[in-house]
C-alpha cells in the first residue's frame, strides 16, 4: 500500500482497500446443477485521505457498485481487506462494526427506490437518529429540520412523502438521512445519474458544499468522466473488477496512458461545437466476468495489443508512471 500511502499526503489514509476480491456463485444449468463464480472484483487496491475525493469510473457491469457495498460490508468480500481508520472492518465484532457504520455511509444510485413510499422524509431522516441513540423527541425532531434546511429543502419536507418530491428533492433527502449519523466517508454510487442535467450541478455543488463544511471523504462512483472531472481531484478507472489507471486527474485527463481510458475520454462530449476529437470505438462486448481473458482484460478489445502475446497471457499490475499516478498496462 506504498502507492496509495504517498497519495493522500504521507499521512495515515482514513480508508484504505488492499486486494480486495469479491467472487460470487450462481447456479446453472437444468436443475442448478452446475456451479459459476462470477469475478466482480479481482484484486483491487486503493486509498482515501480525510476531506478528499476519489472517483472510480468504469461502463456498467465492471463491478463498481459491488466495490462500493464490499467496502460497507453490505456484501461480504471474498480475500483482501478494508480498513477504515486503520481497523478491519472484517475483523471488528457486531457492536464494534454497528459503530464504524456510523462513520461510513452510502447515498444510493436511484433515490427513489433508496426511500421508504411509505415512510416519510422526516421518519426516514430521523431513523438514523434513533438506531443510534444519537437524538430522540424534540430534540430528534429539531435535527432532522437542520439537516433538511442544510441540503436545501424545506423543514416542513419532513411531513411529505417520497413520491410527493422530484428527483432532485429525494436525492437531497437521500444525502441528508445520510448526514444524520454524522459520518466521516460517503460512499456516492451514482448519485446524480438518474438526474436532469440541471439538477445534477446543483446536488455536485451540494456536496461540494458539505464536504467544505463538514470535511467528509468521498467515494464517488460515476459512469461519466464529464461528472468525475468536476468533483474529484484523483480518479481510479475500473474495467472487469480492476483499476486499470489511477492517477490525479489533471494529469490522467491530460494524457492517459491506459487504452481503455483513453476510449472513454474520447467519448466525453467538447463544449466547442468548433473542436472535433477523434472516437474510438472500442470492438465487441466487454468479456463475462463468469469467464474472463487470460493475461490483460482489455486485450480482446484493446486497439494496439502487443505483437508477442504478452497481453494475452500476462496480466500486467498497476506500476506507477508519475507522481500518483498508475497503470496497469504492459505498452504504456
Amino acid at each position: 500500500m506504498d502507492g496509495e500511502r504517498s497519495a493522500v499526503s504521507g499521512t495515515r489514509p482514513l480508508l484504505e482497500v488492499a486486494d480486495l476480491v469479491v467472487h460470487f456463485t450462481r447456479r446453472t444449468g437444468l436443475f442448478g446443477t452446475r456451479r459459476e463464480t462470477v469475478q466482480a472484483v479481482n484484486g483491487v487496491s486503493f486509498a482515501i485521505g480525510r476531506r478528499e475525493t476519489l472517483g472510480l469510473v468504469g461502463e456498467s457491469g465492471c463491478g463498481k457498485t459491488t466495490l462500493a457495498r464490499a467496502v460497507l460490508r453490505l456484501v461480504e468480500r471474498t480475500s483482501g481487506t478494508v480498513r477504515f481508520d486503520g481497523a478491519d472492518l472484517a475483523a471488528l465484532s457486531p457492536a464494534a462494526l454497528r459503530r464504524a457504520r456510523r462513520r461510513l455511509q452510502i447515498v444510493f444510485q436511484d433515490p427513489y427506490a433508496s426511500l421508504n413510499p411509505r415512510m416519510t422524509i422526516g421518519r426516514a431522516v430521523r431513523e438514523g437518529l434513533e438506531v443510534h441513540r444519537l437524538a430522540r423527541g424534540a430534540e430528534a425532531d429539531r435535527r432532522v429540520r437542520a439537516l433538511l434546511e442544510e441540503v436545501g429543502l424545506p423543514a416542513d419536507a419532513a411531513d411529505a412523502y417520497p413520491h410527493e418530491f422530484s428527483g432532485g428533492q429525494r436525492q437531497r433527502a437521500g444525502i441528508a438521512r445520510a448526514l444524520a449519523v454524522e459520518p466521516e466517508l460517503l460512499v456516492c454510487d451514482e448519485p446524480v445519474s438518474a438526474l436532469d442535467v440541471s439538477v445534477q450541478a446543483q446536488v455536485l455543488n451540494l456536496l461540494a458544499d458539505l464536504q467544505l463544511r463538514r470535511g467528509l471523504s468521498y467515494l464517488f462512483i460515476s459512469h461519466d468522466l464529464a461528472v468525475v472531472r468536476h468533483v474529484a481531484p484523483r480518479v481510479a478507472v475500473m474495467y472487469l473488477g480492476r483499476i486499470v489507471e489511477e492517477g490525479p486527474a489533471n494529469a490522467l485527463y491530460a494524457a492517459p496512458r491506459h487504452p481503455y481510458t483513453q476510449a472513454l475520454l474520447s467519448a466525453v462530449p467538447v463544449p466547442d461545437p468548433a473542436t472535433r476529437r477523434a472516437r474510438i470505438v472500442l470492438p465487441g462486448d466487454p468479456p463475462s466476468p463468469v469467464h474472463p481473458p487470460a493475461g490483460c482484460p482489455f486485450h480482446p478489445r484493446c486497439p494496439h495489443p502487443a505483437k508477442d502475446q504478452t497481453c494475452r497471457t500476462v496480466r500486467p499490475e498497476l506500476r506507477g508512471i508519475g507522481p500518483g499516478h498508475r497503470v496497469a498496462c504492459h505498452k504504456a
